[in-house]
């Protein structure tokens, strides 16, 4: 790991909206980000959300919203990167409020319309209490009715004009990153990740790294493997990702082509439920995984301890929301 790596933004801590672009925002929701594209003061249905954070957060992202776009400015979209419960949290009650479409890949739409679960997680993972609480982690299905509908066929991003949608598969089945060619802005959501989120630290702390998708929820590493490699060949300027600070610059780009040229070694967990076979899934969800390990590594027991302490990331709200600062 790189001690120089760049931030493209400042840490968004206490529920702040941070600026990661002229028309790119983030805003931290506990354990995972979400995104808001347009400009400053966009007008009404004239911006888009990106992903949707975790449960409890849904005040606080129209007060973000609000902040940014102004009071009762609706989006044009909300778009899903997948539809883990860190990423959907607030997405229902914002769908309704705003009477915004939502869109999600494909092969994703199966758990945002309450037809299947995700693949269990895999505790015995990551060597963090992030991973070792992975079990008790929601995997869905929710059902967001008829606001949900696929992404358009042609790559474009709904209300993100210049933008397009990139199929990265192994983290989930439908997964998506967001790329804009003209200045090479990534949206990465999970399929790569930079903060170790498997350790209750790294995500506390936000430290910086380039790191490979949250493995114990990732069902298919060769999947994952070949998403990185994909992203890793556009050579992103920023990386915005659905876990930790955004980063930017060369020594950015450097870690993430390495990640991808070493992901067996870097990124792979050496055992686990997925690693020798992965879950499949086709358009009606889930079809089968492999069975559960028997022996349960000593690491993971006791790392179940230090969960219990990462477990309060999970039960936290927003804190009291603070007046939005002059750019």
């Amino acid at each position: 790991m790189s001690t120089d790596l760049e931030l493209a933004a400042p840490v968004s801590s206490g529920g702040s909206v941070e600026a990661v672009g002229d028309d790119v925002f983030y805003l931290c929701t506990g354990i995972a980000n979400l995104f808001f594209y347009g400009k400053p003061g966009a007008p009404d249905r004239e911006w888009v959300l990106v992903d949707a954070g975790v449960y409890g957060f849904g005040h606080r992202i129209t007060g973000a919203a609000e902040e940014l776009f102004g009071k009762d400015s609706r989006p044009a979209a909300i778009i899903l990167t997948h539809g883990h419960f860190d990423h959907v949290g607030a997405v229902r009650e914002l769908a309704e409020a705003w009477d915004a479409p939502v869109y999600a890949h494909p092969l994703e739409l199966p758990y945002l319309t309450g037809r299947s679960k995700y693949p269990p997680p895999d505790p015995t993972v990551g060597g963090g209490a992030m991973a070792a609480l992975a079990w008790t982690y929601p995997r869905g299905p929710i059902d967001i009715g008829g606001r949900i509908q696929a992404l358009p066929e042609d790559g474009s991003v709904p209300g993100m004009p210049g933008w397009r949608w990139i199929h990265t598969p192994g983290h989930t089945t439908g997964h998506v990153a967001l790329f804009r060619d003209a200045d090479r802005t990534l949206i990465a959501g999970d399929a790569f990740v930079t903060t170790k989120q498997e350790s209750a630290l790294a995500v506390l702390t936000q430290r910086p790294e380039v790191h490979g998708p949250p493995a114990y929820f990732t069902p298919d590493w060769g999947a994952a493997g070949r998403s990185v490699q994909e992203l890793a060949w556009l050579q992103p300027s920023v990386a915005a990702t659905g876990h930790g600070v955004p980063l930017r610059g060369e020594t950015m780009r450097r870690e993430l082509a390495t990640l991808a040229r070493e992901f067996d070694s870097r990124a792979v967990p050496e055992h686990g439920r997925y690693v020798d076979q992965p879950a499949v899934a086709d358009a009606s969800g889930v079809v089968s995984v492999p069975p559960a390990p028997k022996i349960v590594p000593l690491g993971v027991l006791l790392g179940l301890g230090a969960a219990v302490a990462a477990g309060l990331l999970l039960s936290s709200r927003p804190r009291k929301r603070r007046r939005s600062r002059k750019r």
